[in-house]
């Protein structure tokens, strides 16, 4: 049986304020190429489909056209709910889909596979939404974390899987223990150590399908994070984007093979002085790419993001990150006014506060000089 594992579609997620679903539309119909060119028999999705638990009616039509070609590519699907998705809205969505598209959202359905054959066999495919302890606590009263309630689901599972016997994959929406998730970008499912899961939990099924973390992930040959398919924020930049394809073979797990997806725009850092982002010819070749600026002038640039986006459309992001900036001389704002001796150097002391150590220019200071002579003249005139 050939499986392909992907997650965290994050339908109708935003890009540093760019809509996505046109870019996600053309990922998930080269995915589904993918599995009408692979001969795909399962498609799991595991978890975070939605990026919203009150998706608009766009990422309904989205989720539609894709779980139909899916279908039509000659797939069944077993789809999960993650932490992003609201259960009863997708477990509703589910009711109006065709038949060998199995969409699993309810805690009471743990530990009741969702069976496929192949020419082996039976293959289960356990589903494991995610499990919010304080909502799974009517059925299981003494789970008070993420690690609890797995650990009970994986039981289920395993007791379910004693009594059937044969293949299963196991599908589900956590933090297991080894991953590294990308910094600032995977909201909280985690309380310290206790919602860790560790892979001791994760033993049994031939095969365990997870999401939640946004990049692709190895923590064995049966325990993998596919990923999301596309780029949500410039910390997975570097991320390849796509899933992974695995082979069940009569005895069980027989392989994986990691197949790319395509990135509609690239992300880019870059990092320079703001005149250089603006003129310097090494940045030509990133003109079409989503950009994150960092300008590393000392003092703040005006009006940084409509005169970069002239250079690079698809700029996104602008940050300050100044380099060489003058240690803190730990004098304050009212102690440099003291020892002023003059207007020019009130001035100065005010730009020297606020500009992190960097006082008035020569030219500055001219401007400065000029004001200030302008202005005595006014009132000794007045």
């Amino acid at each position: 049986m050939r499986i392909l594992h992907t997650s965290d579609w994050h339908i109708g997620r935003s890009f540093h304020g760019h809509a996505t679903l046109d870019a996600l539309r053309v990922v998930l119909a080269a995915l589904t190429e993918q599995v009408r060119e692979r001969e795909v028999d399962v498609v799991v999705v595991a978890g975070d489909v939605f990026d919203s638990a009150t998706p608009s009616a766009d990422c309904y039509t989205l989720l539609t056209e894709a779980l139909a070609g899916l279908s039509d590519a000659g797939a069944q699907l077993v789809v999960t709910s993650g932490n992003h998705d609201s259960a009863a809205r997708l477990g509703f969505q589910s009711a109006l889909l065709r038949a060998g598209i199995h969409v699993v959202t309810k805690p009471e359905q743990v530990g009741t596979p969702i069976t496929i054959h192949d020419d082996h066999g039976p293959v289960h495919f356990y589903g494991i939404p995610y499990l919010e302890p304080a909502i799974v606590r009517r059925l299981w009263p003494d789970v008070r974390s993420q690690q609890q309630a797995l650990t009970q689901a994986m039981t289920l599972i395993r007791a379910d899987l004693a009594q059937r016997g044969g293949r299963s994959v196991a599908v589900a929406h956590c933090f297991a223990a080894g991953v590294e998730p990308t910094p600032n970008l995977e909201r909280e499912i985690r309380q310290g150590s206790l919602d860790v899961v560790p892979m001791t939990v994760l033993e049994g099924p031939d095969y365990v399908a997870l999401g939640h973390i946004h990049g692709r992930q190895r923590l064995s040959d049966r325990v993998r994070y596919a990923g999301a398919p596309l780029h949500y924020s410039f910390g997975e930049g570097g991320k390849p984007r796509g899933s992974w394809l695995v082979e069940l073979d009569a005895s069980g797990y027989a392989s994986a093979e990691w197949l790319d997806l395509p990135v509609p725009r690239a992300l880019t850092t870059l990092r320079a002085p703001f005149d250089e982002l603006l003129t310097h010819e090494r940045f030509a070749d990133v003109a079409d790419a989503w950009v994150c600026a960092q300008y590393t002038d000392a003092t703040p640039q005006l009006d940084t993001m409509r005169r970069l986006q002239a250079r690079f459309p698809f700029c996104a992001t602008v940050m300050h990150t100044p380099e060489g900036v003058p240690a803190a001389d730990g004098r304050t704002y009212a102690g440099r006014v003291r020892d002023a001796r003059s207007d020019v150097e009130l001035f100065d002391a005010f730009l020297v506060h606020v500009r992190a150590g960097e006082g008035a220019t020569d030219a500055e200071l001219e401007v400065i000089r000029d004001l200030i002579g302008e202005h005595a003249l006014a009132e000794a005139t007045a």
